[in-house]
C-alpha cells in the first residue's frame, strides 16, 4: 500500500465534509512510495525522525506543523540551514510526513480528546458535547496532580487558588483555549457550563487567563490549569495508533513521543 492509498483510507474512515482548505497536506515525501511501517506523533521533531528511521517505518504522521508554521510554509526557508539539515534527512532516508490535524478534530468524536479520555479514564465522566466533565468532588491541586502524573507533564501553571473546589471540568487542548472563533469563547465556555476549573493547552495572559485571575480575586470558585500545547494534544496520538491499526492491516503502527519542549531552571 503505497502513501496516497493509506491517507485515502484514513479519510475515507472519517467521514467529514470536503475541506476546502486544510492543513492536512502531504509535508514531505511522494504520494506513490510504498509505506513500511507508520509512526504517529504530535510534532516531526529530528529525534521523531530519527526514531522513525530505526523503526523502519518511512510514513511519519504528525498532527502539528513540520516547517515553524501553521500552514508548513516553505517559501521563508529555501536557504535556511534548519530546513536544508531536515529535508537532507527526510531525503536520504526516504521518509514521508502526512499531517493529520483537521480532520482528527473534525471526527466525531475528536481523535484528540479520544486519546485524551482514554489516558485519563475520564469518559464515563464526560457530559455531552467533547469538552466539559463532572468529576468526583476534589481541588485545583489535586486535579493538577493527576493531570501531571497521567500525562507526564514536567510543569503545571495554575492560575487561581490551589484549593478551589472542583466538581465541573472543562478541557480546551491545544490552542483551543486561545479562542479558535472568538477571544472570548473561552470566557464563555466557563460562565455557560458553570465551569470550577479549565484544563487548557495555551493561553494568551489578557485573555482567559485575566479572566480567571479576575474571577478568583473576586472570590467566585474559577481556576485555571495550563499543560502546554504538546501535553494536552500528544497524547491523542498516542492512541490514534489502536485507530489505524484496524484501518491499515499488516502495516506496522508505531507512536513516538515528541515531548514537550521545555527544560525548567
Amino acid at each position: 500500500m503505497n502513501v496516497k492509498e493509506v491517507v485515502d483510507r484514513i479519510i475515507a474512515a472519517c467521514n467529514t465534509p470536503p475541506l476546502e482548505k486544510t492543513c492536512d497536506q502531504l509535508m514531505a515525501g511522494d504520494w506513490d512510495c510504498e509505506v513500511t511501517g507508520i509512526v504517529t506523533t504530535f510534532m516531526a521533531t529530528i529525534e521523531v525522525i530519527q526514531d522513525a528511521i530505526a523503526k523502519g517505518a518511512n510514513l511519519i504522521i504528525t498532527h502539528e506543523p513540520t516547517y515553524y508554521t501553521g500552514w508548513d510554509q516553505t517559501d521563508w526557508l529555501l536557504d535556511d540551514e534548519v530546513y536544508l539539515r531536515k529535508q537532507q534527512l527526510l531525503t536520504e532516508n526516504r521518509i514521508n510526513i502526512w499531517r493529520f490535524h483537521d480532520r482528527m478534530h473534525f471526527y466525531n468524536p475528536d481523535l484528540i480528546y479520544f486519546g485524551l479520555n482514554k489516558e485519563l479514564n475520564w469518559e464515563q465522566y464526560r457530559l455531552p458535547g467533547n469538552v466539559c466533565y463532572a468529576v468526583p468532588r476534589t481541588t485545583v491541586a489535586e486535579v493538577a496532580r493527576f493531570l501531571k502524573q497521567k500525562l507526564n507533564v514536567n510543569a503545571v501553571q495554575i492560575v487561581g487558588k490551589r484549593d478551589t473546589k472542583v466538581e465541573r471540568v472543562g478541557v480546551l487542548v491545544g490552542g483551543s483555549s486561545l479562542g479558535i472563533f472568538s477571544e472570548q469563547s473561552p470566557m464563555e465556555l466557563m460562565r455557560d457550563n458553570d465551569l470550577d476549573v479549565l484544563v487548557c493547552g495555551e493561553i494568551l495572559e489578557w485573555t482567559l487567563c485575566a479572566y480567571v485571575r479576575d474571577a478568583a480575586q473576586l472570590g467566585l470558585n474559577r481556576a485555571l490549569i495550563i499543560l502546554g500545547h504538546n501535553r494536552s494534544e500528544e497524547v491523542g496520538m498516542k492512541y490514534l495508533t489502536e485507530w489505524l491499526m484496524p484501518l491499515l492491516p499488516g502495516i506496522p503502527v508505531h507512536f513516538s513521543e515528541a515531548g514537550e519542549p521545555f527544560t525548567y531552571v
